[in-house]
């Protein structure tokens, strides 16, 4: 067992180390997050700051140092025209890690490591943060007004407090009478729509009626026939009695 051991060779050799480091270094700056294991998260954290330190410094010489170590143009570039511009008030901790437990495979500890200034969800969240907290002093000579005996508050905090309350019932008046007025444009709308149905209810009925007064002439023409029938049923009995 090594005592003081200060760094994770992660069972490799020296070159194989620095390129496995040089090589997340690079995803780390081009993606901004990546996922690995928490022994290389740590192990990239103390390589890739003081790269992003270095990058805001701007010069020829520090553009060759980083690249001494990446080995790569791309990134040295986008390390030195955005991250460094996105990280220029920080005054270091420019990673973070974030644990997502153990892997099904070996069981070894997974995590992401990201540049802090690229998650815009936590950024937020830190600002609310922020603007909920207030510092209060408690010393020995600060006293509130309230505690105070004998003094009352100011009454512009009432006209305030009077004016708060009196401005949402005024909202909601206006607001009563907007409704209102909705409804009695409906209401207005349905009754016409009723009167029109009425009416062509009222045609179609009268339509009926004259088709019914038609048919009288009909029934008359029948009733002068029945008429007819018995007489000649009474006629022929005595012409058969004369015979």
């Amino acid at each position: 067992m090594r005592h003081g051991k200060k760094i994770n060779h992660l069972g490799r050799t020296s070159s194989h180390r620095k390129a496995l480091l040089a090589n997340l270094a690079i995803s780390l700056i081009m993606h901004k997050r990546i996922k690995t294991t928490v022994a290389k998260a740590k192990a990239l954290r103390k390589y890739v700051e003081p790269l992003i330190n270095r990058s805001k410094d701007d010069t020829t010489h520090s553009r060759r140092t980083v690249f001494s170590y990446l080995q790569n143009k791309e990134a040295v570039t986008e390390l030195f025209r955005e991250i460094s511009q996105k990280v220029a008030n920080r005054p270091g901790g420019y990673t973070r890690i974030l644990k997502l437990g153990a892997r099904i495979g070996d069981a070894a500890e997974i995590c992401y490591i990201e540049l802090v200034d690229y998650n815009e969800n936590m950024l937020s969240a830190s600002k609310e943060a922020k603007k909920k907290s207030t510092r209060r002093s408690r010393g020995k000579g600060s006293t509130d007004a309230t505690t105070k005996p004998g003094i009352e508050k100011p009454a512009k905090t009432e006209g305030k407090a009077k004016q708060a309350k009196e401005t949402p019932k005024e909202t909601v008046t206006e607001q009563l009478e907007n409704v209102v007025k909705q409804v009695e444009e409906v209401v207005e709308a349905a009754e016409k729509e009723v009167v029109e149905a009425a009416e062509e209810v009222v045609e179609k009925i009268e339509q009926q009626i004259e088709t019914v007064e038609e048919k009288p002439e009909v029934e008359e023409v029948t009733e002068t026939i029945v008429e007819e029938t018995p007489e000649a049923e009474e006629n022929s009995p005595t012409e058969t009695e004369e015979k």
